[in-house]
């Protein structure tokens, strides 16, 4: 359970460069949220479709899915600015072509969602470094407060956003809608280019990008609390999505329906948002992060059970309420998790891949009850998505989400590059690491379990063919074994030991009862030995 004594939820603002950051995002948001509505409710001006009308949505939330991971590990890599300002360059000239090409009126279905697609690849591409960034704009203990004053900014605008783009649609046309959306770009781009991040100088070469994807994918897929938390954020996309990929026709549906009455529908959603985001630190204190997480999915099938059983407008308006609450206490409830599971190095990807399997969720839910609505109404796909959402709470009996801060994951900063006598290069292996010690008989089953948490800690920080060996001569003496693919890749392995981790290394340092220190075998591999190698060796053997 949290702490009673809790910080400030407006703490972050003391940060200057927060303050300009969160600001310009709020008019970003804005402009994104009343593209987002003239998009929607152009779909449905242009066909009948649900599935197409649907798939608007996912066309924002697909391109997440495909390039999050990317971004993700280009963030972790390379500088997080200019990735930043390259994405909202993007989508910015995407949103120029958006508007000219609507207000020219050559704009059709496929069009429309290629457009948005594009915009969305952009916002792919802007998201991890932006979240991973939250970390050099805020210290550790404003982090979940940032991340809820992100989710706040963004669905204050959701709750003016969506009626104002309702308005400006209904008066202007969507060319306009997607003009503002262009415009809004302009003060993020200014803050983005007076933001100067500090960033620790770098003590190794930059990982190469196909192995900085595959040491993202192993790290996650070896942390069981991300798992948990990629798992239930899936099932939270696919099910809650629903409502804002059918909630255009929900609008169009009502008698005096229209694009002001869908923007006024996702107003409600923004305020019960923001009433969520306000309400999230007095649940914390109340609640553990597990029953913050049911109590979001309860109120999100609530939610869609109204709107698919009633038919009063103000009723839709009031379920649209819990809606805006549950799905900010989740999602941000998961990024959180999601950044204080993760050391600094791989939090880009940890953040990309929690992500993609958030808006996959999405994209495949856009599509699903998409179809669902086509073939058996809106009111049959609205109930049907309440099923997986009370499947989701009832799941946190077996994937529980973990508690913030369990764990300290600041870099221990203990490791120092050996002197070598060889001349290696950083790009010179594979390194075999071998390193013994000696056990009390009496000790092994704490040995063995600690090097069972060991093993884990190694293959996720990037340690290949692990093994454990005992001497058979000297069964005392245990032995472990690992392989590293480079010497770069080497001191990086070293370098990701956590202040958690070090805890288990001294442990066993603790249990070794040699004179000296485990003695450590650092090896580079040869794979071939050449004839001329082999000759000296041969002079020695006696011929039968």
């Amino acid at each position: 359970m949290p702490s009673s004594a809790r910080p400030s939820p407006f703490a972050p603002f003391r940060h200057r460069d927060f303050r300009t950051l969160w600001t310009a995002t709020l008019i970003s948001n804005f402009g994104a949220l009343v593209q987002s509505v003239g998009a929607a409710w152009m779909m449905t001006q242009l066909t009948d479709s649900a599935t197409l009308i649907a798939l608007v949505q996912a066309s924002n939330t697909l391109p997440i899915m495909i390039f999050a991971l990317i971004s993700g590990a280009l963030a972790d890599i390379f500088d997080r600015k200019t990735l930043l300002l390259a994405a909202q360059a993007f989508m910015a000239a995407v949103s120029v072509l958006l508007a000219v090409l609507t207000w020219q009126g050559w704009m059709t279905p496929l069009l429309l969602l290629s457009l948005t697609f594009l915009i969305g690849v952009g916002q792919a591409i802007y998201n991890p470094p932006w979240q991973a960034s939250m970390q050099d704009l805020v210290p550790r203990a404003d982090l979940p407060a940032a991340v809820s004053l992100n989710s706040v900014g963004f669905n204050l605008m959701r709750s003016v956003g969506p009626a104002a783009g309702g308005i400006i649609t209904a008066a202007f046309g969507a060319a306009a809608a997607f003009a503002v959306n262009a415009v809004s770009y302009i003060p993020l781009l200014g803050a983005l280019l007076r933001w100067h991040p500090q960033t620790p100088p770098r003590t190794t070469s930059p990982e190469p990008f196909v192995a900085a994807v595959g040491a993202g994918l192993r790290y996650v897929a070896l942390s069981p609390n991300l798992m948990r938390v990629l798992l239930r954020g899936a099932l939270f996309g696919f099910s809650a999505i629903v409502v804002m990929a059918l909630l255009p026709l929900v609008a169009k549906e009502q008698p005096q329906g229209g694009s002001l009455l869908f923007g006024l529908l996702l107003g409600c959603f923004g305020l019960g948002a923001i009433g969520g985001a306000l309400l999230n630190p007095r649940l914390r204190e109340r609640l553990d992060n597990e029953n913050v997480v049911r109590l979001a999915f309860a109120g999100f099938a609530t939610a869609a059970l109204v709107l698919a059983w009633t038919e009063s407008v103000w009723a839709h308006a009031a379920a649209m309420l819990p809606a805006g609450a549950s799905w900010v206490l989740a999602l941000s409830l998961f990024n959180v998790t999601v950044q204080l599971s993760t050391p600094r190095w791989v939090v880009a990807r940890a953040l990309a891949l929690y992500q993609t399997a958030v808006f996959g969720g999405m994209a495949l839910g856009s599509w699903v009850w998409g179809a669902v609505a086509s073939t058996h109404g809106v009111d049959m796909a609205m109930a049907l998505a309440a099923i997986p959402l009370i499947l989701g709470a009832v799941l946190g009996q077996w994937l529980r989400i973990p508690e913030f801060g369990t764990v300290d994951l600041d870099p221990v900063n203990r490791f120092r590059e050996p002197a070598l006598r060889l001349d290696l290069r950083g790009r010179s292996g594979p390194i075999m690491v071998m390193i013994d010690y000696e056990i009390d008989q009496k000790d092994v089953p704490e040995f063995l379990r600690l090097m069972a948490l060991r093993r884990n800690i190694r293959r996720r920080d990037g340690a290949r063919n692990w093994a454990l060996l005992r001497d058979l001569e000297n069964p005392e003496r245990w032995t472990e074994s690992y392989h590293i693919a480079t010497w770069d890749e080497y001191v990086r392995h070293n370098l990701r030991r956590t202040k958690a981790d070090f805890q288990t290394y001294e442990d066993l340092h603790r249990l070794h009862r040699g004179e000296h220190p485990p003695a450590v075998h650092r090896m580079i591999e040869r794979h071939a030995v050449s004839q001329s190698d082999d000759l000296p060796l041969l002079g020695k053997l006696e011929l039968p």
